[in-house]
């Protein structure tokens, strides 16, 4: 008895351990992207250029750790046609999202943007309906008004409001909600579950060249003119380094729990960047009014959630994901922190 105790604790504090090292990660990671874009000392405002160095960083990590070392696994069943119909479309509404969600934070604070993000469930599910994935319902249709009314007063809230910010963040924000439901699409139609991993070694090179097309127009006659060449290598290392853990702490925390726990901690995590950047980042300065909005919208977010586990839970026997399984899609669609 007192060995099965102390395993059960064992299991808890490493559990509780995953959660606190996501959450630091990923609320880390947002700090970290903010900082090297906007700050003087690094000189490196250039988010097409510093997505683009993230996605061939995982690209050759992923490769080591599936082909080189052979640590991971890479999941079987991948084809051509699904590779085009479904893995390419993936890789560029990611390389959007993260291209996107980025150039926002040149122009508005880190705080703001997480309260932008809030909106994310209402494009998806409007997509969703677009796509035949999801069903108009007066429950939904409640919850995605409460939503879009706690974004709406949170914006309204804010003293520094920049426009081009905005639509960059909102840009990001419709490419996440594309790139979920070309996931949802892959699973439920062409029958293909993939690991963290195995979803990177196969997204991350993809991801790449589609931004290394833009980056070539937008980017690279601004870095050559202005010396960026001698960028500070470790810091950008470092960077990538953070965004590869990030994502394998998904992993580590939803191979340990539930999709209800990535889902809470990342609500906390959300309620951590926006109060921290507060402290943090002079652009920041949060009201009352802000907080009223952005509470609103967490709570239907939560509401969402809970509509979406309840409706996954109806279709599949509850059980906790062993290590190693694939990320159940109802996880996915709260879990893009690397920007």
């Amino acid at each position: 008895m007192a060995d099965r105790s102390k395993g059960f604790m064992r299991d808890e504090f490493v559990t509780y351990a995953y959660i606190l090292l996501y959450i630091a990660l990923s609320s880390g990671q947002i700090f970290f992207n903010k900082w090297v874009l906007s700050s003087k000392e690094i000189n490196f405002p250039y988010p097409l250029g510093l997505t683009l160095l993230h996605m061939i960083f995982s690209s050759v990590l992923c490769f080591l750790l599936t082909k080189v070392l052979k640590i991971v696994k890479v999941e079987e069943g991948m084809t051509l046609e699904i590779y085009v119909t479904s893995v390419i479309p993936i890789g560029a509404m990611f390389a959007m999202t993260l291209w996107l969600g980025n150039t926002a934070y040149l122009y508005i604070s880190v705080a703001f943007a997480q309260m932008l993000k809030a909106i994310m469930p209402v494009a998806v599910f409007i997509l969703g309906v677009a796509a035949g994935l999801e069903m108009m319902s007066c429950r939904m249709l409640l919850i995605m008004s409460i939503i879009s009314f706690g974004v709406l007063v949170a914006s309204y809230g804010e003293l520094n409001i920049n426009w081009i910010g905005v639509v960059y963040q909102m840009g990001g924000v419709v490419g996440e909600a594309l790139r979920l439901i070309f996931m949802e699409l892959l699973v439920k139609r062409k029958g293909i579950k993939l690991n963290p991993i195995s979803l990177m070694y196969y997204v991350s090179p993809c991801s790449a060249i589609c931004l290394f097309v833009p980056w070539i127009f937008l980017e690279k006659s601004k870095m050559e003119g202005n010396g960026t060449w001698n960028f500070h290598f470790v810091v950008l290392t470092l960077n990538s380094l953070c965004t590869f853990a990030l994502n394998l702490s998904v992993f580590l925390v939803i191979s340990h729990t539930s999709a209800l726990t990535i889902r809470v901690a990342g609500v906390v995590k959300d309620w951590v960047v926006v109060l921290v950047s507060a402290l943090l980042f002079a652009d920041t300065k949060l009201t009352i009014i802000n907080l009223f909005g952005y509470a609103i919208a967490i709570a239907g977010v939560a509401a969402y959630n809970n509509h979406k586990l309840k409706k996954e839970a109806s279709k599949v026997p509850s059980e906790t994901p062993a290590d190693g399984d694939s990320i159940p899609l109802v996880s996915q669609a709260y879990t893009n922190t690397e920007r």
